[in-house]
């Protein structure tokens, strides 16, 4: 018989201080961007990289060869709330049906309430979607933070540190959590390509996404440590 345990030592006792900075971290800077907005402050840089993507001349072209507008399109896709959902549900049926309740109630925690934290923060901070250049893609609601990139890092990244448990070798969970590091960054990349978010929006997001994916992956280990000992 093969034990898919997760492996007590995927995280070394002296990490878990630099992960809490880390998620302390990302927080801070999320806040510290959202406090600006509040304040109505803006930032320069968003403008530059809006504008500096489009065509010198034609702000409603995108730049480089034809197929990048739709690669971004597809890209934006593995973000949205569509396929957020679609890939939540599976993965939560399929460690049902493997009979990993609590991985299941995690996962269903890390997509719900990084969807309910996004929501409440646009609403809070209420701001306008960029006006400076057209956008190529349908949006409806506010700008900051963007949940793309919020729901799909704390989505994809939970996702990724619980496989990464189970992983053999090092290689392989740096593997896991490297390539859904690299989705991440395509989407909330995509976002600012197609004219719907400014760059600090998905900046909040990312912030956000991770510190609370880590926050979830954190929650899981201590609730199996306490279990074990106790």
């Amino acid at each position: 018989m093969t034990d898919d345990t997760p492996k007590p030592h995927f995280l070394r006792p002296w990490l878990w201080p630099a992960l809490a900075l880390l998620v302390v971290s990302l927080i801070g800077l999320g806040a510290h961007l959202a406090d600006e907005l509040i304040e109505g402050e803006s930032f320069s840089l968003d403008t530059a990289i809006l504008v500096g993507l489009r065509t010198p001349g034609d702000l409603s072209q995108p730049i480089g060869p034809h197929w990048l507008l739709q690669s971004a399109v597809d890209i934006s896709a593995l973000g949205g709330g569509t396929l957020m959902w679609l890939f939540g549900v599976a993965g939560l049926a399929w460690l049902l049906y493997r009979h990993k309740r609590a991985e299941a109630g995690w996962i269903a925690v890390s997509l719900i309430g990084a969807s309910l934290i996004d929501n409440g923060l646009k609403a809070w901070i209420a701001r306008p979607r960029p006006a400076l250049v057209p956008h190529l893609a349908q949006v409806t609601d506010a700008s900051f933070p963007s949940g793309h990139a919020m729901v799909s890092a704390a989505l994809y990244l939970t996702l990724a540190l619980m496989l990464a448990e189970g992983a053999k070798s090092w290689a392989a969970r740096l593997a896991l959590v490297g390539f859904a590091s690299l989705i991440v960054v395509l989407i909330g990349c995509t976002r600012v390509f197609l004219g719907v978010h400014w760059p600090s929006d998905v900046l909040a997001g990312w912030s956000f996404g991770t510190a609370w994916a880590l926050a979830v992956f954190a929650a899981n280990r201590w609730l199996r440590g306490r279990l074990t000992r106790g």
